[in-house]
């Protein structure tokens, strides 16, 4: 016989170490998913702590804690069944799923893969389970599994063995990072295959927030036996999840039965709600406001800082501040020095002025006029070089770090994922900051975004066209373009992303058709810049191998391909 089985999924925001705000939330989305009588409500991956907590489960105090507010989560359950992440010191510590039941904690789930790959890092710090239960909830088999657990199809998978068992339903929850095109390409097409292959209604709840360099991007769903999806959650942002499905009642030995949990009657209608998607490019500037504004706030800032030049970087950058923090809590610095354009300074004060952020000018032609007497005995009979260039953005970088200090803003940088490549940045000048919003951004997306933004804000366009369609600079010198040091921007990024996110080889990039040459410079740059991005700021990961955390190679390094 068929029952209506209302479920829930909270995609909720959640801070790593916050345990107490933390399980303060859970209980919170407990409270509104038991006002609309619904049976299960599952919350995301290690929800209790935070995703992902890193050394921090090494301290006994911290999983302690994490035990302590997941005891009281579950006495919050009368009524109606939650499913939530915690970590467990069971056997050693546990990725595990808290399943409470009516005030109990009714059983536990312990994640069975590890991944251990890219930005994860799980068997450093867990023990895999070794157990795959099923549960009866009204009636109905379901399972709970573990992010990982559902990437993979073999027989040891727990999904094959809870299907087996008779599970007609199964919550796996997630701390999923987004990068872009993942959710189409990827989740989808998985959650859709799997729900169909083992002929069940298959609920993926996913966290959604920035934590460190990471971006979570929510966009929970539930697909059915069909393969065809029932119900999908927003990206980026906080939300709760509530369908209802019509599952079979089954009684069969194995089942650990939990009981009934919503009354029998009518129900409350469920909430409208219009779940929000992006195109590619959309998605990049949404994850780009959630990674920056939740690493501000949770990092316990209120404003930040913005050097404008006059250019793309520094623009978009600047917008994206203003839409995630607010325009009130942004200030742009105009830095002029002798090579600078009056263009700079003019569209600089446009784009501030169509954002609404504050602006400071502070000339730095005094500050370098003195560096320059500073080290003239110095340098007496050397050639200027890029030396001499360098001074004028480390006195930017020293304004802008400067002002931090004296008010306890943070300095967001501007630089690229294409100049950081190359290393074309100066060390204690543009890269020094807080916090790099387009660390992962290649140049020519950069353009995309600053476009994707003009059509799409509410306020109609804000980035001066001036600015785009400049010629890319850092004026330094007197008719300086980046194009007299680094390769043109649409070629530099296909080879970038060659080596870089897919790993190819200089034969391999050569045999693509790309120019040997250019080749040679891209793999050389990269490889001796490792030293400068091991000191840059953390930023928004946004492609599927960031530089940092998804890409680890040593400083001292003297291996070059052949």
């Amino acid at each position: 016989m068929a029952r209506t089985f209302r479920l829930a999924l909270a995609q909720i925001n959640t801070t790593v170490g916050d345990i107490a705000g933390n399980a303060a939330k859970i209980v919170e989305y407990i409270e509104k998913t038991r006002d609309l009588r619904c049976d299960l409500v599952a919350f995301p991956e290690l929800a209790v702590t935070g995703y992902p907590p890193e050394d921090l489960v090494f301290r006994p105090h911290f999983v302690q804690e994490n035990l302590e507010r997941t005891r009281e989560i579950a006495a919050a359950t009368q009524g109606i069944t939650a499913v939530y992440g915690f970590v467990d010191d069971s056997g050693g510590l546990r990725n595990a799923a808290a399943i409470a039941h009516d005030g109990r904690l009714a059983g536990v789930y312990h994640k069975k893969r590890l991944p251990n790959y890219g930005v994860f890092d799980e068997a450093r710090y867990f023990a895999p389970g070794d157990d795959s239960p099923v549960y009866r909830l009204c009636g109905v088999p379901f399972a709970v599994n573990v992010c990982e657990d559902i990437w993979f199809e073999e027989d040891v998978d727990p999904l094959v063995a809870q299907s087996r068992l008779g599970a007609k339903l199964v919550v796996t929850i997630n701390g999923s990072p987004y990068h872009v095109g993942k959710l189409k390409a990827t989740r989808e097409k998985l959650v859709s295959g799997l729900a169909r292959r083992y002929n069940l209604h298959l609920a993926y709840v996913n966290l959604v927030g920035g934590q460190d360099e990471l971006v979570f991007d929510g966009a929970s769903m539930v697909f059915g036996p069909d393969g065809k999806p029932v119900v999908r959650g927003s990206q980026f942002q906080e939300e709760m999840i509530v369908v209802d499905l019509e599952l079979e009642e089954t009684a069969a030995p194995g089942f650990v039965d939990l009981g009934m949990t919503a009354e029998l009657g009518v129900r409350p209608a469920i909430p409208a709600r219009e779940a929000k998607t992006y195109d590619d490019v959309g998605e990049v500037y949404a994850a780009l406001v959630l990674g920056t504004g939740d690493y501000v706030r949770k990092c316990g800032f209120t404003k930040s800082l913005v050097g404008l030049s006059g250019g793309v970087d520094s623009a978009l950058t600047a917008a994206v501040a203003a839409d995630a923090l607010g325009p009130e809590n942004v200030v742009g610095i105009t830095m002029p020095s002798r090579y600078s354009s009056e263009g700079s300074f003019t569209d600089s004060g446009e784009l501030a002025a169509n954002l609404g952020i504050g602006l400071w000018n502070v000339p730095i032609e005094p500050a370098h006029q003195a560096f320059s007497d500073m080290l003239e005995s110095y340098f007496q009979g050397a050639e200027p070089n890029v030396a001499e260039e360098n001074v004028q953005a480390r006195i930017r970088g020293n304004v802008l770090m400067t002002v931090s200090n004296k008010f306890g803003w943070i300095v967001l940088t501007t630089g690229n994922k294409s100049e950081m490549a190359m290393g074309y940045a100066t060390l204690y000048g543009d890269m020094a900051g807080g916090f790099s919003v387009l660390k992962d951004v290649p140049k020519t997306l950069v353009y995309r975004l600053c476009e994707w933004r003009n059509r799409n804000g509410d306020s109609g366009p804000v980035i001066p066209q001036a600015i785009i369609d400049k010629p890319p600079t850092a004026e330094l010198k007197s008719g300086q373009l980046d194009q007299d040091t680094l390769p043109p921007y649409d070629l530099l990024d296909q080879v970038v992303k060659a080596y870089v996110e897919d790993d190819r080889s200089y034969r391999d990039m050569v045999d693509m058709k790309f120019d040997p040459e250019v080749v040679r410079q891209v793999i050389r740059a990269v490889d001796l810049a490792e030293y400068k991005r091991r000191q840059a700021p953390p930023g928004v990961k946004i492609t599927p191998r960031a530089f940092g955390r998804d890409r680890r190679l040593p400083i001292v390094n003297r291996y070059r391909q052949r």
